[in-house]
C-alpha cells in the first residue's frame, strides 16, 4: 500500500552524494541493530493514524508528498543544511531561490522578493508585518471566512484587525468592504484565494478596483488555492480572480498543500524587491561567507530547513509549474472530483449542498436534523474519512446561526477515480444514519 520504489533511487543518490565527500576520513555510524529496533517501534506508533495517503481519506487538507519530494528531503538530511546563511547551505540556498523564482513567475512576477517559511501562518505573519510597517496604525481586514491566522497574527503584531462580511458562497462581500474602506483607516486588505473551510475564492478583480479609489495594500492568502492558477477548468469568475493576482503586493502559498511537499513548507513572495530593506538587521556571527544576499537577511525566521528547499526544487524539476503540464493536470483532476461529488449530493434529497465548489473542497449537510454527525461516524466505520465544519446556517436554508456540516477536501488527483466508491460508502452511511435518526 505504501510507496517504496523510491528507496532504490534514494540509495543510488546517496552513493552519488557520498562519493563527493570521499576525501574525508571515515566516521563511525550508529549501531544498525539498535536503530532497527527503534524504527520498528516508530512504525508501530505511526500506524495510529488515519490513512491520509489513501483516496478514501477525503477529510482534511492532508496528502502524501510526491515520492521525489520525500526522497530528496531525506537525501538532504544526510547533510542537514540550514538556509539561513549561505555557509550553512550553499546548494540548498540556490535551490530555494530557483524554486521561489519559479513560483513568482507562475504568478506573473519577474523581479520579486521571497523565501520559504515553516508554513502559511509564518508566511502570512511576514506579509502582514510588512503591511503594518508600511501603514503604521492602520487596520488590516480579511473576509469573515478567512483563516483564523490573520486575526491571530495581527494580535501578535498589535495591528488592528476587522472582518469583512462574506456572501452566501463564502466570498468577501466587496460592497461591505467598500463601506469599511470609506472610513480611511484600512492599510491592507487580505484576499483569500481558497478558504480552508469551503475553498471560496474572494473577488480579487473587485478588490483591486477598489484600490484605485482607496489607498491600501493587497495581500493574497493563497496558502491553499494558489496553485490552481495553473488549472484549466475553473469557473469564469474564479479564473478572473487568478488572472489578476499579479496586481497584488504580496502572496502566500503553501507547497506543503497542493505543492506535494512534506510539512512544513510555506512561501511568502513580495512584488517589490525593495521590501527587503524592512528586514535589515545585523548578526555578528553570520553573513561573512559571501557578499551575496543571505536568505536570513530577508526573513523573520532564523534557522530554516534546507531540506525543504531541496525537496521543492526536485519536485518542480520533475513536475514543472506550467499550464497543461502533469502537475496542472492533477489540479484539474481534483476539481473534477469535487464537481462530480457535488453533482451527486445536489441531486439527492437526503443532502443539502449549497454551492458548486470553486476549487476542490465540497461542503454539505444532511437534510435530516441530527444526521450529519451520524453520517460522519458511519462513513468512518466503512473507511471513508470525512471532515466536519461549522458554517452559517443561512447557507443551508437553516434558521440556526451555525450548523455542523460535512466537508471533503478532494486534493488527491486519484480522488477522481474513487468518486464512485466514495459515493457508495456515503450512500450507505446516510441510509444507516437515517434509520438511526428515525428510531
Amino acid at each position: 500500500m505504501l510507496e517504496t520504489h523510491t528507496l532504490d533511487a534514494l540509495r543510488e543518490a546517496l552513493r552519488t552524494l557520498d562519493r563527493q565527500f570521499a576525501m574525508l576520513p571515515e566516521i563511525q555510524s550508529p549501531e544498525p541493530d539498535r536503530m532497527r529496533a527503534v524504527l520498528a517501534e516508530v512504525a508501530a506508533r505511526l500506524g495510529d493514524n488515519y490513512p491520509y495517503f489513501h483516496p478514501l481519506y477525503a477529510g482534511q487538507m492532508l496528502k502524501p508528498p510526491h515520492p521525489v519530494a520525500r526522497a530528496a528531503y531525506a537525501l538532504a538530511t544526510w547533510i542537514n543544511p540550514n538556509n539561513h546563511a549561505l555557509d550553512g547551505g550553499r546548494a540548498s540556498t540556490a535551490m530555494e531561490r530557483e524554486a521561489v523564482g519559479q513560483m513568482a513567475q507562475m504568478f506573473g512576477w519577474g523581479p520579486h522578493l521571497g523565501h520559504l517559511t515553516g508554513g502559511g501562518t509564518m508566511a502570512n505573519l511576514e506579509a502582514l508585518w510588512v503591511a503594518g510597517r508600511l501603514y503604521p496604525g492602520k487596520k488590516i481586514v480579511a473576509s469573515a471566512q478567512s483563516h483564523y491566522t490573520h486575526q491571530r497574527v495581527t494580535g501578535v503584531l498589535q495591528i488592528p484587525f476587522a472582518k469583512v462580511p462574506a456572501d452566501a458562497r463564502g466570498r468577501m462581500d466587496p460592497n461591505a468592504l467598500e463601506t469599511m474602506l470609506a472610513a480611511g483607516d484600512i492599510g491592507c486588505v487580505v484576499a483569500t484565494l481558497g478558504t480552508t473551510a469551503t475553498g471560496a475564492v474572494d473577488p480579487l478583480p473587485e478588490i483591486l478596483a477598489l484600490r484605485e479609489r482607496y489607498e491600501f495594500r493587497v495581500h493574497i492568502d493563497a496558502a491553499y488555492g494558489g496553485y490552481f492558477i495553473l488549472a484549466d477548468n475553473l469557473a469564469p469568475e474564479t479564473r478572473a480572480a487568478f488572472d489578476c493576482v499579479s496586481g497584488a503586493d504580496s502572496i502566500v502559498i503553501d507547497p506543503h498543500k497542493h505543492g506535494l511537499q512534506p510539512y512544513g513548507c510555506g512561501c511568502v513572495i513580495f512584488r517589490d524587491p525593495a521590501i527587503g530593506t524592512l528586514y535589515k538587521h545585523d548578526s555578528p556571527a553570520t553573513y561573512f561567507s559571501s557578499q551575496e544576499l543571505h536568505l536570513g537577511e530577508i526573513s523573520l525566521e532564523c534557522s530554516r530547513p534546507g531540506a525543504s528547499a531541496v525537496a521543492l526544487w526536485a519536485t518542480m524539476r520533475m513536475l514543472p509549474l506550467v499550464p497543461g503540464g502533469e502537475f496542472a493536470q492533477g489540479l484539474a483532476a481534483s476539481r473534477r472530483a469535487a464537481l462530480a461529488l457535488h453533482a451527486r449530493l445536489a441531486h439527492d434529497a437526503r443532502f443539502r449542498a449549497p454551492f458548486v465548489p470553486q476549487l476542490d473542497i465540497v461542503v454539505w449537510a444532511s437534510s435530516e436534523p441530527g444526521s450529519t454527525e451520524r453520517i460522519f461516524q458511519q462513513a468512518a466505520r466503512r473507511n471513508l474519512h470525512l471532515a466536519m465544519a461549522r458554517l452559517p446556517g443561512s447557507w443551508f436554508d437553516s434558521q440556526r446561526e451555525e450548523i455542523v456540516c460535512l466537508r471533503s477536501v478532494l486534493m488527491k488527483p486519484e480522488h477522481e477515480q474513487w468518486i464512485e466508491r466514495i459515493w457508495e460508502i456515503l450512500d450507505e452511511a446516510a441510509d444507516v444514519a437515517a434509520q438511526a435518526t428515525a428510531r
